[in-house]
């Protein structure tokens, strides 16, 4: 899963909740986003640790 998509997926739900405001947000919709938050925020970690790791073996291995 791309992050780029992730992170265009999340501005656009929370566009919608703040458009629909007047229909109320379900506690569904909510954890929906906050699990997609999750998800982005690990995708995240993983992308930085691989390119740590990148950078450590570049070091070691030099």
């Amino acid at each position: 899963m791309d992050i780029q998509t992730v992170t265009a997926w999340i501005r656009a739900r929370a566009e919608l909740l703040r458009t629909a405001r007047d229909t109320g947000a379900t506690s569904t919709e909510l954890a929906v986003l906050a699990g997609a938050l999750l998800v982005g925020a690990g995708l995240l970690v993983v992308a930085i640790r691989a390119k740590l790791m990148e950078k450590i073996g570049i070091i070691n291995g030099g």
